[in-house]
C-alpha cells in the first residue's frame, strides 16, 4: 500500500498542478474575452461566437497533433523545448479550456436583463462601471465556467498524452497513467487512480449542482 501511494501521489500532484494552472490561465484570458464579445457590438461578432462554439467541439487529439508539430525540434516553436514537458501540457489544456470559459462568460452577460443596464445608466454609471457591475452580477456563471474548465482538464487524455509523452515522474498524469497501467496489466494501480479521478469528478459535479441551486434561488 505504501509503495502504491508513493506511485500515485506524484501523478496526482502533477495532474492537479497542470489542471489548476491551465484553468487559472484560461479564466484570466477567457473571462475578459467572453465579456468583450458578450457586451460588444463589433463587426464580425457572429463569426467570433461561431469560432468559440467550434472550439468547444475541437477534438483533443487535433490540438495535440498541432502542438506536437509546432513544438517538435523542426517545428515553429521548437526552440522553446517545451515538448514532453508540463508546460506543453498546460498549453494544451488552456487551448481546450479557453473556449468553454469564453462561451459561458459570453452567454452569461448576454442573458442579463436589459432593465438592469438601463437602471445603471439612469443612475449615472459610466460604460465601464456598467460592464463591471453586470459582470459581477454574472459571478455565479463565471464560477461555473471555471469549474467546467477544471472538469475538462482533469479528464483530458488525448492531447496531454501526445505532447507530454507520459514520462514517469515528469509528465505522467492520472488519465495517461490509467491507460498505461491498464495496458501493463497492473489493475490495482489503475483502479486506484480511477477511484481518485472519479472522486475528483464527483466533487466537481457536486460543486456544479450546488452552484446551480444557489443561482436558481
Amino acid at each position: 500500500m505504501d509503495m502504491m501511494t508513493q506511485e500515485i501521489w506524484p501523478i496526482l500532484s502533477l495532474s492537479l498542478y497542470v489542471s489548476v494552472t491551465a484553468v487559472v490561465i484560461s479564466c484570466i484570458l477567457g473571462i475578459p474575452m467572453g465579456a468583450c464579445i458578450g457586451f460588444g457590438k463589433m463587426p464580425g461578432r457572429s463569426i467570433l461566437k461561431a469560432l468559440v462554439f467550434a472550439g468547444m467541439a475541437t477534438p483533443p487529439v487535433v490540438v495535440g497533433l498541432v502542438l506536437y508539430l509546432l513544438l517538435s525540434r523542426s517545428g515553429l516553436f521548437g526552440s522553446l523545448q517545451w515538448l514532453f514537458t508540463a508546460k506543453a501540457m498546460i498549453l494544451a489544456q488552456v487551448i481546450l479550456d479557453l473556449p468553454f470559459v469564453i462561451g459561458i462568460t459570453m452567454t452569461a452577460v448576454e442573458t442579463l436583463p436589459e432593465e438592469l443596464r438601463f437602471q445603471l445608466q439612469s443612475l449615472g454609471a459610466t460604460p465601464w462601471q456598467i460592464r463591471w457591475t453586470l459582470l459581477c452580477e454574472s459571478r455565479h456563471s463565471l464560477v461555473l465556467a471555471g469549474i467546467t474548465a477544471l472538469g475538462r482538464s482533469m479528464s483530458e487524455v488525448g492531447a496531454v498524452l501526445m505532447i507530454g509523452g507520459n514520462i514517469e515522474h515528469h509528465t505522467r498524469m492520472m488519465t495517461t497513467a490509467i491507460l498505461l497501467e491498464t495496458n501493463r496489466g497492473r489493475f490495482g494501480i489503475a483502479l486506484s487512480l480511477a477511484a481518485v479521478l472519479m472522486t475528483l469528478a464527483l466533487i466537481i459535479n457536486l460543486m456544479l449542482i450546488r452552484l446551480q441551486i444557489r443561482h436558481s434561488r
